[in-house]
């Protein structure tokens, strides 16, 4: 195999006629503008808004509501992108295709990789936080399912170790009062997989279905945010504690940053929408608007959740805190509405099991119809017409892991998947040939970044100059945080001076610098496992894919 084959490309002709994606095997077109927003809104408005936001606070006061402005801002850069190759390639795949057509099959792959890490270990997560919830909600109802039924193993053992560690009691801790077997214990998280196998057993039913459950459950958590918003801005002006939002940045904007991959995993549902093209309507027109819609709407219930719960409650109240909007009702003595927060936290998390449980098979779908994966995984359901084996490994995907692990060793490298992914997209549209602008197709708007991107890259490095002189002459003890910010840097000058010589679009250029920044604020530990992941994922490429894609096939 020659290195040139490596990053062969798939002609964007030859996706929009893939005979796989078309006749018998094509999928049910039902979705619409306001299905696909609503599928962001549900993606996106879920674990973050109801768990990870209380630790953003706690890191960045008040002031965390502007990263996610910063957040919202970078996405919608990325959502730009995203729609650019929507209108163009409207097919599923998301942006394993998108990369394919430009960088080539090998970038895919590990596209494609980094994508099935993304979703399953978000759905993980998510799952987990699903059943923490689920849980509150039976023990206020009466019902108290063993302590040793709704833990992850990992996690109880972790928590079994703390307490020997601090001196504290251990006899009515999950690991204490499992049941064992020759020393080893029976500990599982029964209700997260319990969910993952409904959710997963819906999906596989039908996209019809999937978006009727989806749009109920939206309606249903924006009616109950409306209603948090509400009593909480009533409470914070008649109670006098508008004090809780000053200082507004306690910890500067290095406490905010702090927060960046709570915050950033709350966003990566939009992606999502993108892998369901074949099932638009009218894609190149529907999925752009969908992708930013739903961006916009999700942005402004962020903000405005954020400031409502710092007004509320000090920020610094919010360590260790898992379930942020129901403990600031506790804490002001309305129980009753922070029972119905839970209730809502349920429905969030369930609807964001649903579209990412919906995204992850049709990547696998993909990346079989390619020759990458074996043929199974491309298989349409003749009833329901959905990707119905990559469904099933999905759902052990998710499923398996939920019964024993802890969920915070996860996050943050959903995010760096994420991010990668976006880094990619936003460079793909800059290889993109231009085209005409075309009636009821979402065009790019082409913004000259000759001038634009070097004096924003300038002005960075001068921003940074302590950081980066403290990085330079400590080069031998840094660690690798600081060593993927010079990285970080070296990449912003050379993708300047590009845009110099060049004339780069300025809406993909920051797309790619914003998200690179982002990725760089993620602890360097991260990395090193998703190194990891993506090495394993070279091995399976170069032993299976590369010798069974339908390009090398082709060319031979």
């Amino acid at each position: 195999m020659d290195f040139k084959s490596l990053f062969r490309q798939k002609p964007i002709q030859s996706v929009l006629q893939d005979p796989d994606s078309s006749a018998h095997d094509s999928m049910n077109r039902t979705l619409t503008v306001r299905d696909l927003t609503f599928m962001g809104v549900a993606a996106v408005i879920g674990a973050g808004i109801f768990s990870t936001i209380g630790s953003a606070a706690y890191s960045g006061g008040p002031g965390v509501s502007l990263l996610f402005i910063i957040t919202a801002v970078t996405c919608g850069f990325t959502a730009l992108c995203y729609a650019e190759f929507a209108a163009r390639v409207p097919v599923s795949g998301s942006a394993y295709t998108y990369s394919y057509v430009t960088f080539g099959e090998v970038v895919a792959w590990i596209i494609g990789w980094a994508l099935i890490l993304e979703y399953a270990i978000g759905n993980i997560v998510v799952a987990i936080s699903w059943s923490a919830y689920f849980n509150n909600i039976l023990q206020a109802i009466g019902i108290h399912l063993p302590a040793w039924l709704t833990i992850g193993y990992q996690s109880a053992v972790m928590e079994y170790q703390d307490a020997l560690e601090t001196g504290k009691a251990v006899e009515d801790l999950a690991y204490s009062l499992a049941p064992g077997i020759s020393g080893f214990k029976f500990i599982i998280n029964l209700p997260a997989f319990v969910i993952v196998v409904l959710v997963t057993c819906l999906v596989f039913i039908g996209i019809k279905e999937s978006k009727r459950m989806a749009n109920g459950m939206v309606m249903l958590k924006i009616a109950i945010l409306i209603l948090v918003a509400a009593i909480g801005i009533w409470y914070i002006f008649s109670e006098g504690t508008t004090s809780n939002w000053t200082p507004f940045l306690p910890n500067g904007m290095k406490g905010v940053l702090a927060g960046v991959s709570a915050v950033f995993f709350a966003y990566i549902g939009f992606d999502a929408i993108s892998t369901t093209a074949e099932e638009c309507k009218n894609p190149q027109r529907d999925l752009p608007r969908g992708m930013i819609y739903s961006l916009i709407l999700c942005t402004v219930i962020y903000v405005v959740t954020t400031l409502v719960i710092t007004g509320m409650v000090n920020y610094s109240e919010f360590a260790n805190v898992t379930d942020p909007l129901a403990y600031v009702f506790e804490k002001i003595n309305m129980k009753a509405v922070g029972f119905i927060v839970s209730v809502s936290a349920v429905v969030a998390a369930t609807s964001v099991l649903l579209v990412f449980q919906l995204g992850q098979p049709r990547i696998w779908m993909s990346m079989s119809r390619d020759g990458l994966l074996p043929k199974r995984f491309s298989n349409i359901h003749p009833r329901y017409r959905t990707p119905s084996f990559a469904t099933f490994v999905t759902g052990l995907l998710v499923g398996l892991p939920v019964l024993v692990i802890d969920d915070g060793l996860v996050t943050d490298l959903t995010s760096i998947g994420t991010l990668f992914a976006f880094v990619l997209v936003c460079g793909g549209v800059l290889l993109l040939p231009a085209r005409p602008k075309e009636a009821g197709k979402f065009q790019l708007p082409y913004i000259n970044g000759k001038f634009i991107v070097p004096a924003l890259v300038v002005l960075f490095i001068i921003g940074a100059s302590k950081r980066l002189g403290a990085a330079f002459s400590n080069i031998g003890n840094e660690g690798y945080q600081e060593v993927l910010f010079i990285v970080f840097v070296a990449l912003a000058l050379y993708i300047a001076v590009m845009s110099f010589l060049r004339n780069y679009s300025l809406i993909p250029v920051l797309g790619m610098l914003c998200c690179a920044y982002l990725m760089i604020e993620i602890p360097a530990k991260s990395w090193l496992v998703f190194f990891l992941w993506m090495g394993l994922g070279l091995v399976i490429y170069f032993l299976y894919g590369a010798k069974n894609s339908k390009l090398s096939q082709g060319a031979s």
